[in-house]
C-alpha cells in the first residue's frame, strides 16, 4: 500500500477524530466532566499530550482496524470492530483509574466507554471510506 494512500487516510481520520473530539469536550460534555471530576481536572490543558494521544490513537485505529479491513470487510463490520478498538483503549484507562483512584466516578467510566465507541467506530469509518475511495 502506497504511504500516499495512508498518508491521506491518516489525514482524514485525523480531522474526523478531532472534530467530533472537539464538539464532544467543547459543548456536549464540558459541563459533564467538570461537575464529575471537579478538583481532578487541570487549570491548564496540557495539549503536548493530548496531541500525542490523537496522534497515536488515530494510528493505531489505521493499523489494527482500517488497513487490514481493506477490501474485505463491510463499512458496518469496520465500524463495530472499531468500535471495540476504542471501547477497549477507553476502558484501558477508565477501568484503571477505577481499580487505582480514590473517588473516580463510575458515571465518567461508563460515559467515556460509550464515547470510546462511537468515536472509534466513525473514525474506523471514515478511514475506511477514505481508503477504498482513494484506492
Amino acid at each position: 500500500m502506497p504511504f500516499s494512500l495512508l498518508a491521506k487516510t491518516y489525514a482524514v481520520s485525523l480531522v474526523v477524530f478531532l472534530a467530533m473530539d472537539a464538539v464532544w469536550l467543547g459543548l456536549v460534555a464540558r459541563g459533564f466532566y467538570r461537575d464529575q471530576l471537579g478538583v481532578l481536572l487541570r487549570p491548564d490543558v496540557q495539549w503536548w499530550a493530548a496531541l500525542v494521544f490523537y496522534l497515536l490513537f488515530v494510528a493505531a485505529i489505521l493499523v489494527f482496524v482500517v488497513v487490514p479491513s481493506a477490501g474485505q470487510r463491510s463499512t458496518l463490520q469496520v465500524a463495530l470492530l472499531g468500535g471495540f478498538f476504542g471501547f477497549v483503549a477507553f476502558a484501558t484507562y477508565d477501568l484503571t483509574n477505577l481499580a487505582t483512584l480514590k473517588g473516580f466516578p463510575i458515571v465518567v467510566a461508563g460515559v467515556d466507554l460509550v464515547w470510546g465507541f462511537v468515536v472509534s467506530a466513525v473514525v474506523s469509518s471514515a478511514g475506511f471510506a477514505t481508503l477504498n475511495w482513494l484506492s
